[in-house]
């Protein structure tokens, strides 16, 4: 039997699609065997949750709450959970899981699973043969839960254990960790895991938002001379600078992107990587690709976005196209790879973050929409635990 059962907890609930965040007494039914028990201190906001609360991606099931970037200590471990190492009181960070069964699984790719979008979106970790969610309101309603394994907007979270990452790291820096889990992850993967660029390789990155900066911050860190950052915003561009961009572009004092990149580098560069989704910067981003260049994409275009090739062009030019899901990574073992360039002073995640009270959500979202902050992070430490 669980130690801990009936929990009370607070938690953001999304009551229906495109209904705001509303903090709310919920409650936990208690672990089961292949959970754990997590005291949430810390949720990186990201834009994928409030796109799910929009309805522009899917999730199972309405009410819900939502956040899968979470960093908390462990509370009750699962009688089944296969990590023995794994202790009350430890220091987890919270990440996406997936099918484990597939070839991408098998082979450490767990960001390339097929089956992200029904494991993480659609329905929660638990089994067949249980409630399917581990979160309720106080009149019984159902809350769909786990959301990416964890729904760590929240003060207490049951976690899948596949979600959870084990690590050593002081009480002072978990206020930068949270986001390792997602947003960092998936800018740092694509550099450390796709495109794995030479020291000579000019490499843009379009967006320098926390994935875009995750991901110029791990091209610096592997030694990469020439980075160039694009955005619309001076001040973000001003920040990438001082992390170790080499030159930057406002790509609204240009026609596209091409021309701005082809200003500077007029036989193009050999990595672009796009974070921002834009349609509108599809086309232009690969034709300011040099010969045998790749453009890997991160941000999510629209269904409708259309990407017009001359494909005898294309083919003479050797360029690639490729897609990027969570950097391709196995966050077992890049966040703690994360985390010791942190420690290094060569991943500078401290310097792109704000810090927030849980309560202050609707302020976190109106300025990340704003662009006045990079990564907003909420507090959990006023809203009392029950255990």
């Amino acid at each position: 039997m669980p130690k801990y059962e009936n929990i009370q907890a607070k938690a953001y609930v999304v009551s229906s699609q495109g209904s705001p965040f509303v903090l709310q007494d919920v409650t936990l039914d208690g672990v089961q065997e292949s959970e754990v028990l997590v005291e949430i201190k810390y949720t990186g906001l990201c834009h994928t949750d409030i796109v799910v609360r929009d309805g522009g991606m899917p999730i199972g099931g309405y009410p819900a709450v939502l956040g899968h970037e979470g960093v908390g200590i462990v509370r009750e471990i699962g009688s089944g959970v296969k990590n023995k190492s794994l202790s009350p009181g430890e220091t987890v960070i919270l990440s996406f899981h997936t099918c484990g069964q597939c070839r991408s699984c098998g082979e450490g790719r767990l960001g390339g699973c097929p089956h992200m979008t029904e494991v993480n979106f659609i329905n929660t970790a638990r089994s067949k043969d249980s409630i399917k969610t581990p979160i309720s309101l106080p009149d019984g309603t159902l809350v769909h839960g786990q959301f990416f394994g964890q729904s760590s907007m929240s003060n207490l979270a049951i976690v899948s254990e596949d979600s959870v990452v084990k690590i050593d790291a002081q009480p002072e820096d978990l206020q930068f960790l949270a986001p390792l889990s997602c947003g960092y992850l998936t800018g740092a993967g694509t550099v450390l895991n796709v495109l794995k660029p030479r020291p000579t390789d000019k490499v843009a990155v379009l967006g320098m938002g926390a994935v875009g900066l995750a991901a110029l911050a791990a091209a610096k860190a592997i030694g990469v001379e020439t980075l160039v950052a694009v955005d619309i915003f001076d001040a973000k561009l001003e920040k990438a600078m001082s992390l170790g961009a080499t030159h930057k572009i406002n790509s609204k004092d240009f026609v596209d992107i091409n021309a701005g990149i082809k200003d500077i580098f007029p036989d193009g560069v050999d990595k672009i990587i796009d974070t921002t989704g834009s349609a509108a910067l599809l086309n232009s981003s690969l034709n300011a690709l040099g010969h045998e260049g790749t453009l890997a994409l991160v941000g999510v275009p629209s269904p409708s976005s259309q990407l017009q090739v001359d494909a005898l062009d294309f083919l003479l030019s050797c360029k690639k196209i490729v897609g990027v899901i969570e950097g391709l990574s196995d966050p077992k073992s890049i966040i703690p790879k994360l985390f010791s360039l942190y420690q290094e002073n060569k991943f500078p995640i401290d310097k792109i973050s704000t810090l927030y009270p849980a309560e202050d959500l609707d302020k976190a979202v109106a300025d990340l929409k704003l662009g006045s902050v990079i990564k907003p992070i909420l507090s959990w430490s006023s809203i009392h635990s029950s255990i």
